[in-house]
């Protein structure tokens, strides 16, 4: 596995995602492997042609969702809630079926709408998410939801009683290191994220892929202060934006490629076999339970949909792998493999391209490249983007 740790490598791999057809303009990528860690960054990080570094800052979109997931892992093995709790004992009032528990939202089961534009609504944006009414019957299949993260995020507010950006520090990262990790804005070394609104004013405007269902939603689209310039160190997500104020459990947070690997290589830890458990030391401190981590790591009914995380088989030299990895929309993914000790990282700006690869495209990319020529998908798991 040594041969994983070539940095000839990894900057052929960050190199290609550029070369590829409506490529990112810059491109971040990395492994860890047995505490030790390869970079590779190229390319620009802002339409002004700034190049970037293995230093620089990116919004993480949807990865903000396994922080949340990792927050409540932290918070189950404090014993301060079980994953089959059922919701409404900490948000009542929900639309949510009565019997729906935290772990249908983090394995996207609750039958909520995938999406919405609470910013859009009437009235206050949390009052309009509980409202709606559900989508699809609860627990028949897998629905990817942006608002299940946002209700999970507000459940570590009702359980921990501070603010979610104060118990993710506490609960987090900064047990964990994680010093370039948190909510916006964030200045310094940014990388851009999107030209402002652009992607969600289209999805209002055509009601695809997600019919607009806020009362009054349609009138205000009109009038809405919709951002144009590019965004850097602002958050590219309108609900976490525009609704919420910044902080968000289904996005909003800002990090750097090492902090994810720190988190990616503990995890990978926690979760690792026995047999090679003595092995697989991230020199992280044991945060979490094993068995809520195993847990947390395992497919519930949809193959490919662990807790919050995604799950897929990986052919390496020595054989077949369980990847649980996470997508983010801005082009920004990360995965773990716990029996091999492998943590990967992606991170891009691919939304400054006017017709964007798809996120999944190129991480399948990434773990071809950083994994060695033989590395591929070898059972489909199939979820839906973000």
């Amino acid at each position: 596995m040594t041969a994983l740790l070539d940095s000839t490598r990894a900057t052929a791999t960050a190199e290609a995602l550029i070369a590829t057809p409506n490529g990112p303009p810059g491109s971040l990528v990395g492994i860890r492997h047995r505490n030790r860690t390869v970079l590779a960054a190229t390319g620009a990080c802002n339409s002004s042609g700034d190049p970037l570094t293995t230093e620089t800052i990116f919004d993480l979109a949807s990865l903000t969702k396994i922080a949340v997931t990792t927050t409540l892992l932290r918070l189950a093995t404090l014993g301060s809630l079980r994953w089959d709790d059922l919701l409404g004992d900490y948000l009542p009032g929900t639309a949510c079926h009565p019997d729906t528990t935290l772990r249908d939202l983090l394995t996207h089961r609750a039958g909520l709408w995938e999406w919405q534009p609470l910013y859009l609504a009437n009235d206050d944006p949390w009052c309009a998410l509980t409202r709606l009414p559900l989508r699809y019957r609860p627990r028949t299949a897998r629905h990817y939801s942006d608002l299940g993260f946002l209700l999970a995020g507000r459940v570590i507010e009702k359980v921990t009683g501070t603010h979610l950006a104060d118990a993710m520090t506490q609960f987090l990262t900064e047990p964990l290191g994680m010093s370039h990790t948190g909510y916006g804005p964030v200045r310094g070394p940014v990388a851009a994220s999107s030209c402002g609104d652009a992607s969600e004013r289209e999805m209002v405007a055509s009601g695809s892929p997600y019919p607009m269902v806020l009362s009054g939603a349609t009138l205000r689209q009109a009038e809405f202060p919709w951002r144009e310039q590019e965004l850097i160190g602002e958050v590219n997500d309108g609900n976490c934006a525009h609704a919420f104020g910044g902080v968000a459990g289904h996005a909003g947070l800002f990090g750097t490629a090492n902090d994810l690997l720190v988190l990616a290589s503990a995890l990978a830890t926690a979760a690792a076999p026995p047999d090679r458990a003595t092995t697989a030391r991230s020199g992280a401190p044991e945060l979490w339970s094993r068995a809520l981590t195993v847990d947390t790591c395992r497919d519930g009914p949809d193959l490919g949909q662990a807790l919050g995380w995604r799950s897929r088989d990986i052919l390496l030299p020595d054989g077949v792998h369980r990847l649980l990895w996470h997508p983010g929309f801005t082009g920004v993914a990360v995965g773990f493999i716990p029996d091999a000790d492998i943590a990967l990282v992606m991170l891009t700006n691919r939304l400054l391209t006017p017709r964007p690869v798809p996120t999944d495209e190129l991480w399948q990319r990434v773990c071809a490249g950083l994994l060695g020529a033989t590395a591929h998908t070898t059972s489909a798991r199939p979820v839906s983007a973000p």
